[in-house]
């Protein structure tokens, strides 16, 4: 034997001993709710009315987990005389849990701001198939999403606001004069 064995012995049946006195720091899930951070990414939630299905978050999914299927419906014209305008209408919003890695791209990517992260985390299944959920069940989610947080109030205007409130060069333009008819009648 080493003479390193016997201290090292003595060290390592102190600690034994220490951690045996404190109090366990395991958290008893199924009867007491962990305290998650602020923010935290659970599930993701569908604002169905905010979806276009313009499928930017499909084709971005690096998994192909987002299914969505949609078809166009005619919208009758605002005004009397104008054209008539196609939208689309979502049919089906679904997202594969079971393929899915929660990297967040698909919420990053929506202009529209229809996905977004929900805390919830309790949605295990004992089938896999049963981790295919649709719109309805997306939708539910969304009554969790906490508030966005406040803007900094010491943080620097951004540069699209500074430049739409900067004041254009010399005031503002006076009105034209009104042009004067040439030899054939018409406006120059």
């Amino acid at each position: 034997m080493s003479k390193d064995f016997i201290p090292g012995l003595v060290k390592g049946m102190a600690t034994t001993a220490r951690q045996m006195m404190s109090p366990p720091h395991t958290a008893e899930y199924p009867d007491v709710a962990p305290e998650l951070p602020a923010r935290s990414r659970g599930v993701i939630a569908l604002v169905e009315s905010n979806c276009t299905s313009c499928m930017l978050c499909a084709r971005e999914c690096p998994d192909w987990c987002i299914h969505i299927d949609s078809h166009k419906e005619e919208v009758p014209p605002a005004k009397e005389g104008g054209r008539a305008r196609q939208r689309n209408v979502l049919d089906r919003f679904a997202i594969d849990y079971s393929l899915c890695m929660y990297c967040g791209i698909c919420v990053e990517v929506c202009p529209f701001d229809a996905l977004f992260w929900s805390p919830q985390f309790e949605y295990a299944e004992t089938d896999i198939r049963d981790l295919l959920h649709e719109k309805d069940r997306l939708g539910q989610w969304v009554a969790d999403v906490p508030a966005p947080p406040e803007l900094d109030p010491a943080a620097a205007e951004a540069p699209e606001v500074t430049a739409a409130n900067k004041p254009t060069r010399g005031g503002p333009r006076p009105p034209r004069p009104p042009r004067e008819p040439d030899s054939r009648g018409e406006s120059r």
